[in-house]
């Protein structure tokens, strides 16, 4: 299979180095391997009333679980045939999922950045290999810090390292580590990710332990998923790349599994706020490519985004107007009552929630939502080469700057962007083409630096090569 890009292959070569580390690690930390038990939900009954009250509350905290290229529809409250996923499908019942939701990138720092400033990455100006978020920059950690939250993030993506600008705020940022009595690496493969997503399932558990009587803000970043990692008992689906990347997602959810039995187990689940969301997806040979940072196809860019109250609504609300990543924060601020981003593109999807609550049209209709990805995001020189996706109602342009034509399709009749149909509407073309180009053109960040270039040394380059990234 040809993956298109530099290390997938050697990735699933080294898949069975990696599912034993994950396994070891997970069993020795936690003291259990994943179990297909049921799992008793002790939060009380919420109601619409209850979400819009968390803001007046001083005693919550928030976990978010940032699931690294994990595409929407392959998990099962997203209409999946697979049962990929029964923890995060029992989070989605009992609170809040956006069906249409969008990242802003196919490439992690790209769109991570866009996540935390709420900003669209034309504004962010982190579109390279060696852009980083500049000290000026408002995060949401800065926000949690300022407000009296304890701010952790536990992270295992190189693209979200301290020297890119993504520790701002948070007290304690780190990547864990395998114990070294488990980790196995190829002596010709010095830079392999040895570290599980078990790890810092493990990590989490500490904090927890340590400061659940504080009110805190907890950021995890797994990486399982991407890396096509798991363990025998959740490889249940096949051996394809395709089904591999399923099990993973079952692996991954059974170790949010633990983390949620470890909220409920220190009695703080009746005031934790539980968000799970992702960067981007993965596409399967959909546009005739595997892997992602390649494009920003509906594959690549299509990912999930759900919120768990410290309660349980009897009937779970779907918002099925369009949401992006840029939303989640100025959403998430607002919720908890907390102060807002700088002059985000993003919004609250307050609104939405309690529109879709009451079964009312949302307000949101007829908004755009953006996607990018500069062509030469991994090389040193050359021109940028945008390419933007542009969504209204119906219609999704790809538009490319490097191209001399545009994609259009019509996502109503064509969910799969498998139809090119710019030839019969030369005039949505041409009204979406000049919604790119004022996109392109907006104005800078709200902070007074723009986005900064850093060097990035030999080790990190071979770690960021050994997730699969062709770096120059």
């Amino acid at each position: 299979m040809n993956s298109g890009r530099i290390g997938y292959n050697n990735a699933a070569e080294r898949r069975l180095v990696r599912v034993s580390i994950a396994m070891l690690a997970l069993v020795t930390s936690l003291g259990c391997a994943p179990e297909s038990t049921t799992h008793v939900d002790s939060r009380s009954v919420g109601t619409l009333e209850d979400v819009f009250a968390l803001q007046e509350r001083d005693d919550l905290n928030v976990v978010f679980i940032l699931i690294d290229t994990l595409r929407a529809d392959r998990i099962s409250s997203y209409g999946y045939d697979r049962n990929t996923s029964p923890r995060i499908d029992a989070l989605a019942e009992s609170g809040v999922r956006f069906n249409r939701h969008l990242a802003q990138s196919s490439w992690t720092k790209c769109s991570m950045a866009s996540m935390w400033t709420g900003l669209y990455p034309s504004r962010s100006g982190v579109l390279r290999s060696r852009h980083a978020l500049p000290e000026s920059a408002l995060l949401p950690a800065e926000i949690f810090r300022e407000a009296g939250y304890r701010t952790t993030g536990i992270f295992r993506n190189g693209w979200v390292a301290r020297n890119f600008g993504f520790a701002q705020g948070f007290e304690m940022y780190m990547m864990p580590t395998t114990p070294k009595d488990l980790v196995v690496q190829s002596a010709n493969d010095p830079a392999s990710i040895a570290a599980s997503d078990g790890d810092v399932i493990r990590a989490a558990t500490g904090f927890l332990r340590s400061h659940s009587k504080d009110p805190f803000f907890l950021y995890l970043h797994l990486l399982d998923v991407h890396q096509y990692s798991s363990d025998d008992t959740s490889a249940v689906f096949g051996t394809t790349y395709s089904d591999i990347y399923d099990n993973s997602i079952l692996w991954t959810d059974s170790m949010i599994g633990h983390l949620l039995d470890e909220i409920q187990n220190q009695g703080i689940r009746d005031r934790t706020i539980v968000v799970v969301a992702s960067d981007h997806g993965e596409a399967f040979g959909e546009h005739d490519k595997d892997g992602h940072a390649y494009d920003v196809y509906g594959e690549v860019t299509q990912v999930p985004f759900l919120i768990s109250f410290p309660f349980r609504l009897e009937k779970g609300i779907v918002v099925d107007s369009p949401s992006e990543n840029v939303d989640i924060w100025p959403t998430l601020l607002e919720l908890i009552g907390l102060s807002p981003l700088e002059d985000p593109d993003g919004t609250s999807l307050l609104p939405a929630v309690e529109s879709a609550a009451l079964g009312q049209p949302s307000p949101d209709e007829g908004t755009l939502n953006f996607a990018q990805l500069d062509h030469t995001w991994g090389r040193l020189d050359g021109e940028p080469d945008p390419i933007v996706s542009v969504t209204e109602d119906r219609w999704r342009l790809i538009y490319q700057s490097s191209e001399s034509e545009s994609q259009l399709f019509d996502k109503q009749v064509d969910p799969g962007e498998q139809v090119n149909v710019a030839s019969e509407e030369p005039e949505i073309v041409s009204a979406l083409t000049e919604q790119v180009e004022t996109y392109l053109g907006r104005d800078k960040p709200p902070w007074p630096d723009e986005a900064v270039s850093v060097e990035i040394d030999e080790m990190e380059l071979h770690q960021l090569r050994a997730l699969g990234y062709g770096v120059q």
